[in-house]
């Protein structure tokens, strides 16, 4: 899958630079397993599954850095087309309106543009998954203990990118000829919130209202208007 994404999705159209994993460390090993079972043509519930013995909180990690970098991708390539004329709300449809809130300039949940919310989502993001103290690199560092709290506040809004996505610019999707590759990350996203594992994950129940509408989704989206969608 990733060899195809980068030959569909032009690389300088990058929403924000790649995050990488440091070569020689256990998370790098675990994404070249990831990426590895992921080019096999396993079955995406086997590939999310985490491997025996490893720990469950590098094997998040990997996987929420590797969405921020698929997504980040799916989502710059088609930033042109996400405007503040065509999308003047952060929505998922004609029932769903997504505000934004954080620490900092809007405590309180404001209602902005498509490609403003989804700036500031991409450097919250960023912002998290390069904190030593949130997603620690080091050997022998713990992971701090509202680590998969803060793994599944970044999933759920994630998820907003793939349901603004679909919804809004379905047809940037299927003029780049990108549908089977945006379809297969989705699924993958979409068995690791909700794979047979999901109890060993730990993750907090706020995912399983993303994965109820996640349930919503399928692959066949030409011809389905949005209101059918939510």
């Amino acid at each position: 899958m990733a060899l195809c994404l980068k030959q569909v999705f032009a690389k300088d159209k990058t929403f924000r630079p790649r995050k990488r994993f440091e070569p020689g460390t256990q998370r790098f090993e675990l994404y070249k397993k990831a990426q590895a079972s992921l080019k096999s043509g396993l079955d995406l519930r086997s590939v999310v599954r985490l491997p025996p013995g490893e720990n469950i909180d590098d094997w998040i990690a990997v996987h929420v850095v590797d969405f921020f970098n698929r997504i980040n991708l799916i989502y710059g390539t088609m930033a042109e087309r996400c405007s503040e004329t065509s999308c003047p709300v952060m929505a998922g449809g004609p029932r769903y309106e997504y505000r934004w809130q954080d620490e900092r300039q809007y405590r309180r949940p404001a209602k902005l543009s498509a490609p403003r919310y989804m700036a500031l989502l991409m450097d919250w993001i960023e912002g998290l998954i390069n904190d030593e103290d949130v997603f620690p690199t080091r050997v022998g560092v713990p992971f701090p203990k509202n680590f998969q709290q803060v793994c599944t506040k970044i999933l759920t809004r994630l998820f907003r990118v793939f349901v603004h996505v679909y919804i809004h610019h379905f047809d940037s999707i299927l003029s780049m000829g990108a549908e089977a590759h945006v379809n297969t990350c989705y699924k993958h996203f979409y068995y690791f919130i909700q794979g047979d594992d999901r109890a060993d994950l730990s993750l907090s129940p706020d995912l399983d209202l993303v994965a109820h509408q996640m349930d919503h989704l399928n692959t066949e989206w030409p011809g389905r208007g949005p209101s059918e969608v939510w």
